[in-house]
C-alpha cells in the first residue's frame, strides 16, 4: 500500500496509517488498546523508512510458508523498528519475539462501524 498507493499521491501517509492500523483495530474491537498512539495503548510502534527498497524475497520473511504472493516485486518503503507493547520485536531483518510473549486480547462485542 506504501508503494503503490503513498508514494504515487493515491493516499496520504496518514490515510495508509488509519487503512493499516486504526481501522483494522476499530472493526476487530481492538481499538483503542490497539490502533493508537495514546496514554492507554499498547505502544505498537513501527518505524517506517519510506525510502527503503527491497526486492521481496518470502525467505526472508518472519512467516512459517515458503511463499509470498509479492514475491520478487520491487517494493519502495519498509519497517525498519518494530515494537509491541513497547518492546521491540523486529530489528532489520533481526527477529527479537519469544515464544510465549503473545496476549488474548478481548475484544469489544460491538466494534463501531467505519
Amino acid at each position: 500500500m506504501w508503494t503503490y498507493g503513498v508514494n504515487t499521491g493515491r493516499i496520504s501517509a496518514n490515510r495508509f496509517v488509519e487503512l493499516t492500523a486504526t481501522n483494522p483495530a476499530k472493526i476487530f474491537g481492538l481499538y483503542p488498546r490497539k490502533g493508537t498512539l495514546a496514554p492507554g495503548s499498547d505502544a505498537d510502534v513501527v518505524v517506517w523508512d519510506p525510502a527503503a527498497e527491497l526486492t521481496v524475497d518470502w525467505r526472508q520473511m518472519h512467516m512459517r510458508v515458503d511463499h509470498n504472493v509479492y514475491d520478487g516485486r520491487r517494493l519502495r518503503g519498509r519497517p525498519r523498528q518494530v515494537f509491541v507493547r513497547g518492546e521491540l520485536l523486529v530489528d532489520g531483518s533481526a527477529w527479537h519475539g519469544r515464544r510465549g510473549a503473545g496476549t488474548f486480547l478481548q475484544r469489544s462485542s460491538h466494534a463501531p462501524v467505519i
